[in-house]
């Protein structure tokens, strides 16, 4: 369930269709996106941008999240990167798994949004939640 309003069109529809326990995936610029997802939406313009971490903070503005989904790998390759995440989330659940698994999540997403992010494992699968 929605939470406000956001402007591009295909993230609006695509916020609007995503129900409780639905996901949504935020990438680096790396991580593929399966072909046949509903919503495949690319805003990698170049290198760091825009940012995963803006898209993310605009996505999960407009979204009620219950709980995200990280790789693993994140933590030990990119901590900084995963510390920013975490402190961005402090009262939802986190799962933790293998890459591998990660990028097998993702097959059942309704939809993945691609950053310009060149930090690796800069990906989340966020989990919605609902309003009551």
């Amino acid at each position: 369930m929605r939470k406000g309003v956001i402007l591009h069109p295909i993230i609006n529809q695509l916020l609007t269709e995503t129900g409780h326990t639905d996901t949504i995936v935020v990438t680096d610029a790396g991580l593929p996106i399966p072909i046949g997802l509903p919503h495949r939406i690319d805003l990698a313009l170049k290198e760091g941008f825009p940012r995963f971490l803006d898209v993310l903070d605009t996505v999960s503005a407009d979204l009620i999240v219950e709980k995200i989904i990280l790789a693993e790998e994140v933590k030990a390759v990119s901590s900084a990167m995963h510390d920013e995440i975490i402190r961005r989330f402090p009262d939802t659940l986190v799962e933790y798994v293998p890459h591998a698994q990660f990028k097998e999540q993702t097959k059942n997403a309704r939809g993945a949004i691609r950053s310009g992010e060149f930090t690796p494992y800069a990906n989340v699968i966020l989990v919605a939640g609902v309003a009551y």
